[in-house]
């Protein structure tokens, strides 16, 4: 059975969902104001697209087209993002510890939303719904890439804090 539009963007509308409750529950037991931070605005943006999902979804299910309007605004810059993603912060969290783990979930999570997106983009026939799966899927990718460099730093601090650097 093939998945119609309205389909696919009920299922989008899900994982941002997940997304999001995954980002607020890491910000309320997160003891560290830092990471409770990061993941307040992982959550945020995810509700962001939550809204942004659901009037794309109504406005196709009542004209079977999409709707543009300005979301660019909600979106947080690189420069704030790296703000709150300092050397200080993986200094606060346990590499082996529940926010890693959360991370790691979260990276998992971004990567589906990525692929979703994409795959959606390249079926798209209409040039509209095309232009909206890509625009989702490279506002996920922001989401990964903030996320991999998170964990990144965090794996180097595991291994220096265990002296498992070849050197």
């Amino acid at each position: 059975m093939k998945a119609n539009l309205s389909d696919i963007l009920k299922q989008a509308i899900i994982m941002e969902a997940r997304g999001k409750s995954l980002y607020q529950k890491v910000a309320e037991q997160t003891e560290n104001e830092d990471v409770k931070k990061i993941f307040n605005i992982m959550a945020e943006e995810e509700q962001t697209h939550i809204e942004f999902l659901s009037k794309q979804l109504v406005s196709y299910k009542n004209k079977e087209k999409f709707d543009k309007y300005d979301i660019e605004s909600k979106q947080h810059d690189e420069e704030t993002v790296n703000s709150i993603l300092t050397k200080e912060i993986t200094e606060k969290i346990s590499g082996a510890g529940f926010e890693a783990a959360a991370i790691s979930a979260a990276i998992d999570m971004e990567n589906k939303s990525i692929e979703v997106y994409s795959e959606q983009a390249k079926k798209a026939t209409d040039p509209n719904a095309k232009e909206l799966f890509e625009w989702l899927a490279n506002w996920e990718k922001g989401h990964h890439k903030l996320l991999i460099e998170l964990n990144q730093q965090l794996t180097e601090k595991v291994w220096y804090d265990n002296s498992f650097w070849p050197f």
